[in-house]
């Protein structure tokens, strides 16, 4: 069973979620205790996007959320950014956020 650790950067996850009801964010918490937990999530709470990127997905009361994340070897998982979606795709928006981001976080780390 995995035992990750869950760390931000940049507060683009903090912002996200001081956006929404407390119910919200429980239900995002939520799927943040199964990545921490779990070594495998099925594809209802996660999904490969590109360049190393994944998303949490979370629905509630028919309203869906996602929060980017990577992964930084097995053991860390690094919150992005996050956002209400409204259609059926993924915004290409919010996926070029999130890969601007994790240029960032790349940048910062390699330093």
């Amino acid at each position: 069973m995995a035992d990750r650790r869950i760390v931000t950067f940049g507060g683009y996850f903090e912002a996200f979620i001081a956006t929404l009801p407390e119910r919200v964010i429980q239900k995002i918490d939520y799927g943040l205790v199964l990545l921490k937990t779990m070594d495998r999530l099925p594809a209802k709470h996660m999904k490969y996007i590109e360049d190393g990127i994944f998303e949490l997905r979370t629905e509630f009361e028919g309203n869906i959320y996602r929060t980017f994340f990577i992964f930084e070897g097995n053991q860390i998982v690094v919150l992005f950014n996050g956002f209400q979606k409204k259609g059926q795709r993924t915004p290409k928006k919010e996926i070029e956020k999130a890969k601007r981001i994790k240029r960032e976080y790349d940048g910062r780390t390699r330093q």
